[in-house]
């Protein structure tokens, strides 16, 4: 799978990850055609080989007529819609818009239709986000992942202002993205960057097991003291372990508890299924001072951390939640009826890398069978194993 991993040890802004992509090879003609395509008048895309810290990179600079215009989303997706983009492009370019406008309308209690842009309305800005959206579209990268991301610290002045960094509509877009901690006294990670990994961005943490072809260097416009502002793509092929296509992210959250009853655990474990949690589990542990307790893990995905870390506070006693996004491996797995002499029962085949299949019966059919027969619940899933393997032969036919 050609995989892009970003390594944003200094953040990542549009122009970076621009620059970074054409430094790979997408060609700057191929994005010059489509930004002339916007109708936006006098805009030139250049290119220059510069140092940072010493280290080559790629920057990417927009050179166009000066203007003042505040837009709405409506004007800029009218000049998507009017350019000669492909449908790729079109709708990639879109959604990063539509993602920063929802994160504009909840910082400042507007609607959508009624928020409007200011730095990223702006000419540079829409030519790094609609010149980002061909270079994905030519890149034919299908798996993007990224290091945590360093914000920055100090302030920044932007249009309301001077506001502390992560500027609000970058922290809104940040939500659910791992963060990394930074010293550095400049605004890193800019809102058009923050858009493109809450778009793009599967996995984070380390580099993946992955064979390296080309490696792109996107320069920022600042020099900073204490390290080269730079973004780093590594572009290349996921190693084959098993079938990596499978692999998909989750979030793990975690709270350590000492002093709550079983029956308290057990009611904010049904809450937390009951609100999507994909997995809960206990661990007893030992805690300061010879403590027993427990370790509460929950497993979700990305857009309910929100909701389930609301409940763990609500129902526990926990005054902190750790929280990581970590990879786990499916196996590819279909729902089967079995008929048996008490009825149709209901389960799962997974099927396994070897290419064999595993049958699992679902316990609550199974369940409910042993109740109304008043029969042993291991009796009944014997008995509807070996119907699914009768099953099975019958539909291979005779050997």
């Amino acid at each position: 799978m050609r995989t892009a991993y970003l390594d944003c040890a200094s953040g990542i802004s549009g122009d970076m990850t621009l620059a970074a992509l054409i430094d790979l090879g997408v060609p700057l003609d191929a994005l010059q055609v489509g930004i002339q395509s916007l109708g936006l008048p006098g805009v030139q895309l250049s290119l220059e080989e510069v140092k940072r810290k010493g280290f080559r990179a790629s920057h990417l600079t927009v050179e166009h007529e000066p203007e003042h215009k505040h837009r709405h989303l409506h004007h800029i997706e009218a000049m998507i819609d009017q350019g000669d983009l492909t449908e790729r492009q079109r709708e990639m370019a879109k959604r990063i818009f539509h993602r920063i406008a929802v994160a504009e309308a909840k910082v400042h209690g507007t609607t959508l239709q009624k928020v409007h842009f200011h730095e990223v309305g702006a000419v540079d800005s829409i030519v790094d986000i609609v010149g980002f959206a061909i270079a994905w579209d030519l890149s034919g990268i299908e798996r993007w992942v990224a290091s945590p991301v360093p914000t920055g610290s100090g302030f920044v002045e932007i249009a309301h202002g001077r506001c502390s960094v992560p500027a609000p509509a970058t922290a809104e877009l940040l939500q659910g993205i791992p963060l990394e901690q930074s010293s550095v006294k400049a605004e890193l990670t800019t809102p058009t960057g923050a858009a493109i990994l809450a778009e793009l961005v599967d996995a984070y943490g380390p580099v993946p097991s992955m064979r390296i072809d080309k490696i792109g260097y996107g320069a920022g416009t600042r020099e900073l003291t204490e390290q080269p502002n730079l973004l780093r793509i590594f572009l290349g092929e996921l190693e084959e372990v098993g079938n990596l296509a499978e692999l998909e992210t989750v979030w793990l959250l975690e709270t350590n508890l000492d002093d709550l009853s079983g029956e308290l655990i057990g009611h904010c474990t049904e809450k937390l299924h009951e609100q999507g949690a994909l997995d809960v589990f206990t661990t007893p542990i030992q805690m300061k001072k010879g403590r027993p307790g427990v370790q509460l893990t929950v497993l979700c995905e990305r857009e309910k951390i929100a909701t389930l870390e609301g409940i763990l506070f609500r129902e526990t006693t926990a005054l902190g939640i750790r929280r990581q996004a970590v990879q786990r491996k499916k196996l590819q797995r279909e729902a089967v009826e079995v008929k048996t002499s008490w009825g149709t029962i209901t389960g799962k085949v997974a099927k396994l890398p070897d290419g064999s299949e595993r049958f699992s019966p679902e316990y609550e059919a199974c369940r409910q069978v042993a109740d109304s027969q008043k029969l042993p619940l291991p009796e009944v899933y014997e008995a509807v194993h070996q119907a699914f393997a009768v099953q099975q032969q019958a539909k291979a036919g005779p050997a």
